[in-house]
């Protein structure tokens, strides 16, 4: 009897927006295309603007050499002390098993380094308003569509 393995062999990566390649970016954009656009039937502007002033965290299946998974993280701006992070996102067939709560503790880890004292805000899909409290975010706002879409908005005290 012969079993087959397939070793997971996950790395993550921080970048500023102008730090990475023509490729990088592709590759990112692309994934998010394929989740927000494609998977669940939303057209909209996922290229905002904003993503040059973001920090990218972005998770790699290196025995793949597959993006996998992506989020992006504001700092809070002067006199604030509220950081954001948004558009998180796991490739379907790496979804499960804890890939993304590390997705999302990359993300909490990278502020509470840079700004230990910063408030946390995300706008989450109302489907995964579970996941986002197991990681301690409580909401702050009423159910709301956001793009044909659920959402509610959520926060992390320091």
């Amino acid at each position: 009897m012969s079993v087959e393995t397939t070793e997971l062999v996950l790395v993550g990566r921080w970048s500023a927006f102008d730090r990475m390649s023509g490729k990088e970016v592709h590759d990112m954009l692309r994934l998010r295309q394929d989740i927000f656009v494609v998977e669940q039937g939303c057209a909209f502007p996922d290229i905002d603007g904003k993503d040059p002033e973001a920090l990218h965290f972005r998770l790699f299946d290196e025995v793949a050499d597959t993006l996998v998974g992506a989020l992006r993280v504001f700092l809070p701006e002067a006199g604030s002390r509220v950081a954001r992070i948004g558009r998180v996102v796991m490739r379907a067939e790496y979804r499960g098993g804890g890939r993304g709560r590390m997705l999302m503790e990359a993300g909490l880890a990278k502020v509470r380094e840079l700004v230990p004292s910063a408030e946390i805000e995300l706008s989450a899909q109302s489907h995964l308003h579970a996941f986002y409290a197991g990681l301690g975010f409580k909401s702050c706002s009423q159910e709301y569509l956001e793009d044909g879409i659920p959402h509610v908005d959520m926060v992390l005290q320091p």
